[in-house]
């Protein structure tokens, strides 16, 4: 049985889309009999403090569905200030460095980047003639801390772009969740082994039915992560109320000043619903007419997982962010495409649809959509042709 390993700053009990895509790779390859473990950080995404039933703890090893877990200190924060994010990185690094010092390292290892200066410990500590390194790429970064405002290009920035340089010369195949990332990396390196390795989630698909929120209203929901870059806060203030209903579920950055928008403006129909498990999520999802997909600026290379995963409960999208995401949306059929940035045209295409538009008819073709173009295993069972 052949052994691998995939190093991951995020993981279950975390939730979010980083940690989801690893969980599913790591439990995919275990059911095409590779022996995989994983190293990930003790529990603290989003909230930047160790999880309660984690706290004190120097590391922790266990077994989940047959997958072998590693879990190693950092120095928790989601604080703004760069030095102490620095920091956190850096103090994963250690760890990550410690592990490797004292356990055997299988000859096949799955690095995720960003973020960066964690992926470079990887690739610099495990090159070896007879190693396969896999470098799997969901975000380029340094560009998009650029687009989306965190970097400015001096000194650091050069920087970073020479430790992401290093981290693809290193790696023998880079996987990309988009087509546009694949670009950049062949771009440097022309004869880099590529393969695309798009964010489809694996679960059964659930029964559809007709939205059971009624009225005349368009219920409108937004499940995901309230940070910067997904601009909620500024949905929140931009969006016209006549015709919808604005539901909110998740947390993050912005949650605080989403809270308080909401209750300085008691009479707009906007409801925060909090987080709740990715199982009664997708149970809540069912009652909404459409779900908006947003990011504040275009990015470059990114394609947000939730396309697959709201293709296969069938939920119509509105999707409001540019690039890639754009093309796979109109190719499948997906739902609409506002301009990115633009508030005016968003809340136009809005007021365009209808709630016919939205019936079981349409979702159940959303569905089939994903049912043939988003298969998990399919591609799976292609990436274990590669590794």
């Amino acid at each position: 049985m052949k052994k691998i390993l995939i190093i991951t700053s995020y993981f279950p009990p975390e939730t979010g889309a980083a940690s989801n895509r690893i969980f599913h790779l790591a439990t995919g390859l275990e059911n095409q009999n590779f022996k995989v473990s994983v190293i990930t950080p003790l529990p603290n995404y989003p909230k930047g403090r160790v999880f309660d039933d984690y706290r004190g703890k120097f590391k922790q090893t266990s077994t989940e569905k047959n997958v072998t877990i590693h879990r190693l200190w950092l120095y928790a924060s989601n604080s703004k200030n760069k030095l102490l994010r620095l920091f956190t990185m850096i103090s994963y690094s250690i760890s990550l460095i410690w592990f490797f010092i004292w356990n055997k390292i299988p000859e096949t290892v799955i690095v995720q980047s960003p973020p960066l200066l964690v992926a470079f410990t990887c690739m610099l500590c495990l090159q070896r003639k007879k190693r396969k390194l896999v470098l799997n790429v969901s975000d380029l970064w340094p560009i998009a801390g650029l687009e989306l405002g965190a970097f400015k290009k001096n000194f650091s920035y050069k920087m970073l772009e020479k430790i992401e340089r290093f981290n693809y010369k290193k790696a023998d195949l880079v996987l990309g969740q988009s087509q546009e990332i694949l670009v950049h990396v062949k771009s440097l390196f022309p004869e880099k082994a590529t393969f695309l390795y798009r964010n489809y989630p694996d679960f059964e698909l659930p029964e559809l039915k007709e939205p059971s929120i009624s009225g005349d209203k368009i219920t409108i929901v937004y499940a995901g992560l309230l940070g910067i870059a997904q601009g909620i806060y500024k949905l929140c203030e931009s969006l016209d109320y006549s015709n919808i209903e604005f539901h909110i579920y998740g947390g993050g950055a912005e949650k605080e000043k989403i809270v308080q928008f909401i209750s300085e403006n008691p009479d707009l129909p906007i409801v925060y619903h909090g987080e709740v498990t990715r199982s009664e999520l997708h149970n809540a999802l069912l009652c909404y007419d459409i779900t908006i997909i947003p990011l504040l600026n275009r990015i470059y290379g990114s394609v947000p997982s939730k396309i697959f995963e709201y293709a296969k409960l069938g939920l119509p999208m509105l999707y409001f962010g540019g690039g890639e995401g754009e093309d796979i949306i109109q190719q499948h059929q997906l739902g609409w495409i506002a301009e990115a940035g633009n508030y005016s045209h968003l809340n136009k295409t809005i007021q365009s649809l209808g709630k016919n538009e939205l019936s079981l008819k349409n979702r159940t073709k959303i569905q089939q959509a994903a049912l043939e173009n988003f298969d998990f295993n399919k591609q799976l069972l292609k990436l274990k042709a590669v590794l």
